[in-house]
């Protein structure tokens, strides 16, 4: 076996390979290769030195934008990492099953979920599990998206809000309240069955498309106020904020008020 390391001697016998010479990073190319990068033409290898600098060059010229937040807001990309939210299926159960694997993914710890098993009375979410408990502290959230990649019902995504602040540590740390995404028409609030002969599969394919006249009358009888059900107080009156949430919003609207011109 040939020696490694820095004291590494030659085999007996064998002759010691010749290092490159000076200006070489590697040995020379064998006989017969051909290189297939262009060689630089002599302007080419004159700008080189400053090729580095095209995109400052190519922006010292353009006008300048500043921003006038917060009097004007500027809506972030499609795809920027915001304020987290738990999604409903289309019927108004939680997508949610309190598997845990987002708070096992964040590597901020910022994620607690304590699971539940559901009941006929407490039917939340498709199958036997749901999130009863969901705490996110913002105080700790790097918006990394690692616990969205983890969840495996999609029921945890990022939405494009950005404007996060409150005035204690305590109000940094969201509820499931405030992280439950507002019911949509045609949706029912949980807890109610699920859409009769369906599973939680056909459910994580899409197939129920709303709420069924089983589940309406389900509610019915045992919610009669529910402000969701036809002729209710409407989605307004259902789709009503956490505290914190509620909190963070108005402490957010005063800083904006204060800080419009």
């Amino acid at each position: 076996m040939r020696p490694t390391g820095r004291s590494a001697q030659p085999e007996p016998g064998k002759a010691a390979a010749p290092r490159p010479r000076g200006g070489e990073v590697a040995a020379a190319e064998p006989e017969g290769y051909t290189s297939l990068i262009e060689p630089r033409g002599p302007v080419s290898e004159l700008l080189a030195p400053v090729g580095g600098f095209g995109v400052t060059l190519a922006n010292m010229f353009r006008p300048t934008v500043t921003e006038q937040y917060p009097s004007e807001k500027v809506p972030p990309k499609p795809r920027y990492h915001g304020r987290h939210q738990l999604n409903r299926y289309a019927d108004g159960l939680e997508k949610c099953i309190g598997c845990e694997l987002c708070a096992w993914a964040c590597p901020a710890d910022a994620i607690y979920v304590e699971g539940a098993d559901n009941t006929p009375d407490n039917q939340r979410s498709p199958g036997e599990r749901y999130g009863s408990v969901y705490q996110i502290n913002y105080l700790r959230c790097i918006f990394c998206g690692l616990c969205i990649e983890a969840c495996p019902t999609r029921a945890l995504t990022m939405t494009n809000e950005y404007e996060l602040a409150g005035p204690t540590r305590a109000g940094m740390i969201w509820e499931k309240d405030d992280l439950l995404a507002p019911l949509r028409t045609g949706m029912l609030q949980a807890p109610h069955p699920m859409v009769e002969g369906t599973t939680d599969t056909d459910y994580y394919r899409g197939e129920v498309t709303g709420a069924t006249p089983a589940q309406v009358a389900w509610v019915a009888e045992h919610r009669p106020d529910d402000p969701t059900l036809p002729g209710g107080a409407g989605l307004d009156a259902a789709n009503k904020p956490g505290p914190t949430a509620a909190v963070m919003a108005a402490t957010v609207a005063a800083a904006t008020k204060q800080g419009t011109r």
